[in-house]
């Protein structure tokens, strides 16, 4: 394990000047997978939306309000935003964090709704340039594979939301956070917020203050969904910000698993990624959440997501995450009930310029629990990847047990990977295993994937995939054929 992050550092001015490379991506179109350049794909804007709102930067109370009022939303949910506001004036940017000293948050825009962007239930009735970008990015072409739903957002609104009827008659709920408010009062007023209070730190307070809708997903008791849900949230105007909330209800003995894509265009100007995902699973329930995040390298990412999980159920998080300049991911779950079970099964890839910080959180309260930490990363040219975890066993959590692999794959000589574990345990019963390695590609291995006539780009991605192959089968198949074509254009050129 290398400790040398005092050595290697961020650059002092954001990694956008001298321009992006053009690495091909997988697109999902109507002849089926093909590749296509990320300039063509996730690396474009659309020019041509224009907004119903006035769009300011910087955050104040003129625009909480603003966003409260478009949402035409119940006082206590405007008391709770000024609240927050108050809070993160307040609130010292966090210490524990990568370097966020060139965040500036008064360049960045907090609201932006398209013109003609309320949900639709149709693809038909998205506005059309909306649905042309979408059309690019292969949304409909999702659902038509067999998806029990698909939602997208754009900037700052939902535009479109699709539920299969039998999943409706079932008395499934999908809609927007934000229309959900008004829709179901007491549904939202219980959850929201309860698992990550407005002041976890300053970008929770920020966030509540500005967030803007996404999904709300309640799967009522008993009610099993055999196929994955789906959503994908585009960030497309310059400097944005994007707060997304999603609220996840599994009630007793239900079933689910749901899926989140997200992407943002180069400017070569900073924006910020701020959601927040708070997830509730009952009594003898399963909920699977898996998220691919592509951002660009413009991108600062500060994700928080939570879960609280009841007694005899399972959550599982599964996620990879590229591109973004700084990504803070840290997911945590709360182990609430007797015999609940949680595991985290995560990637990263710290590319030129990127640093990749990630932090998994385990909370043991009562018997019998158990977590499952599994994390991989890579590092390449120069930059970092850290893994953080947090494991909290209470004095009531007797016979919990735990276990942490952490494992990071060096690309060259010059990048930094750190691990940073922190166990408490406070019984004398409960047992933690935890493991951490970090290691280059064997040259042994190399030299014997190119005698057999397979050239060093192709054998080290071939290497790559192998040690990432616990997480990748974890994915759906479509994702998981993704991230191989993305990591796999990482290695076009050489090191």
């Amino acid at each position: 394990m290398t400790n040398n992050k005092n050595i290697i550092k961020p650059p002092l001015t954001p990694p956008y000047q001298g321009g992006g490379q053009d690495i091909k991506t997988p697109l999902l179109t109507k002849e089926g997978l093909g590749v296509v350049s990320s300039a063509d794909t996730w690396n474009f804007s659309d020019s041509n939306i224009s907004y119903s709102n006035e769009i300011i930067k910087w955050i104040n109370e003129e625009v909480v309000r603003q966003i409260s009022a478009g949402n035409n939303e119940p006082d206590w949910m405007l008391e709770l935003r000024l609240k927050a506001l108050k809070i993160f004036r307040e609130k010292e940017m966090p210490s524990f964090w990568p370097d966020l000293s060139k965040l500036n948050l008064d360049e960045i825009y907090y609201y932006a709704k398209p013109e003609g962007a309320w949900a639709k239930k149709s693809w038909d009735d998205v506005p059309e340039d909306i649905k042309k970008t979408f059309d690019r990015l292969g949304i409909p072409e999702a659902e038509k594979a067999s998806l029990a739903w698909v939602g997208a957002q754009y900037d700052s609104e939902v535009v479109y939301h699709s539920l299969k009827q039998e999943l409706v008659d079932a008395g499934v709920i999908f809609d927007d956070t934000s229309i959900a408010v008004n829709k179901y009062p007491e549904l939202i007023k219980k959850y929201f917020a309860k698992s990550i209070p407005l002041a976890d730190h300053k970008f929770a307070a920020l966030h509540y203050a500005v967030w803007s809708w996404w999904t709300f997903l309640y799967v009522p008791k008993g009610v099993k969904i055999s196929e994955p849900l789906q959503s994908y949230f585009r960030m497309n105007k310059k400097s944005w910000g994007q707060f997304e909330h999603t609220i996840i209800i599994i009630e007793d003995e239900a079933d689910a698993h749901y899926i989140e894509w997200c992407s943002a265009p180069k400017y070569d100007e900073a924006s910020l990624h701020a959601g927040w995902v708070e997830i509730y699973v009952g009594k003898n329930a399963k909920m699977r959440y898996s998220s691919v995040e592509n951002w660009s390298l413009d991108t600062y990412n500060l994700n928080t997501k939570r879960a609280i999980v009841e007694e005899n159920w399972y959550m599982e998080w599964v996620w990879g995450n590229m591109w973004s300049w700084v990504t803070m991911l840290y997911p945590c779950s709360v182990l609430l009930g007797d015999n609940s079970k949680t595991d985290m099964l995560g990637l990263a890839f710290a590319n030129a310029n990127q640093n990749q910080d990630i932090w998994s959180k385990v909370i043991h309260i009562w018997k019998n629990t158990s977590s499952n930490i599994l994390s991989k990363s890579l590092s390449k040219w120069g930059w970092i990847s850290t893994y953080r975890w947090l494991i909290d066993i209470k004095k009531s959590a007797i016979w919990a047990v735990s276990k942490i692999d952490c494992d990071a794959l060096l690309l060259d000589n010059k990048s930094v990977s750190d691990t940073i574990p922190l166990i408490n345990v406070w019984n004398s019963s409960s047992t933690v295993w935890h493991e951490a390695s970090a290691g280059k590609i064997s040259e042994e291995e190399l030299f014997y994937l190119q005698s057999r006539w397979i050239s060093e780009e192709e054998a080290t991605a071939m290497i790559v995939n192998w040690f990432l192959s616990p997480i990748m089968k974890e994915l759906p198949l479509e994702y998981a054929s993704e991230m191989n074509v993305l990591i796999a254009m990482e290695f076009e050129g050489g090191f």
